[in-house]
């Protein structure tokens, strides 16, 4: 019995089937964690994202920026991007059981001493307050008004996270964190513009897991991949799970019991 961890799919679904053979993985005793991004960019969105519900409770997942793109443009009003490949899920018959599915995924995953997300966390955010801010998410995504909050989900303002925020200005911010955060100053400002690798930081700004965390928690995300699945200068327990598979790199899986790293070439022109 052994619990994978696997980065971006990004509709990579051929190298997603391959990564699955290589682990030989078998959803009776194994279970799959994916740190979101299921889709977009990639050929075979509608495929990965059919793959991962099938799977039922043999793997758990949660939500990216480009999966939050998704509910935005379905169900919020949203345009499609000159590079999105969402056409097909879009146009699925089973479109709306998709994204019922999609939209019921948390932000946060804890299991024990370790927590997942797409993009990271706050180094000021205990492992009970992730869970609790990613709860607060799903309750809007599951409310009565949640095509509302869809439609005003997207945005930079607030930069920076604060308790007393309401309302969709603190689920706009928590999104942020969770699925879009890079760098961060010391006062937990998020920075949208650089995207690039480490060299690219504004000043005044570095990594959000350069900086430390009062407990031994481990990390695990998604969402940055032109770290190339490195975490350079870390300060924290942390793992980085996104090799670019869909810019022509690798699709990544962790074994979470050993560590152990299982890579498979992207079938992607390089970007």
């Amino acid at each position: 019995m052994s619990t994978y961890v696997i980065g971006d799919l990004h509709g990579c679904h051929a190298e997603f089937v391959s990564l699955l053979e290589q682990l030989n993985f078998n959803p009776v005793n194994d279970t799959l964690w994916l740190v979101g991004d299921l889709i977009n960019r990639g050929p075979g969105s509608l495929a990965c994202l059919q793959e991962v519900q099938a799977l039922g409770s043999a793997a758990r997942c949660v939500l990216g920026n480009h999966d939050f793109h998704l509910l935005v443009v379905a169900r919020g009003g949203g345009k499609l991007k000159r590079n999105d490949t969402l056409g097909a899920i879009l146009s699925a018959p089973r479109r709306e059981a998709l994204l019922d599915w999609l939209q019921s995924q948390p932000l946060a995953i804890k299991q024990g001493n370790t927590l997942m997300t797409h993009a990271g966390v706050l180094p000021t955010w205990r492992a009970d307050q992730a869970v609790s801010f990613s709860q607060e998410v799903q309750a809007a995504l599951l409310s009565e008004r949640s095509g509302e909050f869809l439609t005003h989900l997207f945005g930079n303002q607030p930069e920076q996270f604060r308790d007393d925020l309401e309302g969709v200005d603190r689920l706009r911010c928590l999104v942020n964190v969770f699925t879009r955060m890079r760098f961060i100053d010391a006062n937990g400002q998020l920075d949208f513009a650089a995207k690039e690798g480490l060299e690219s930081a504004p000043k005044g700004f570095c990594p959000w897991f350069q900086y430390p965390r009062e407990d031994a928690l481990q990390l695990l995300f998604g969402h940055w991949a032109a770290l190339e699945g490195r975490t350079p200068g870390a300060k924290v327990n942390v793992e980085a799970l996104d090799t670019g598979c869909v810019w022509g790199g690798s699709l990544t899986a962790m074994n979470l019991e050993t560590g152990k790293r299982t890579s498979v070439p992207s079938c992607q022109l390089r970007h």
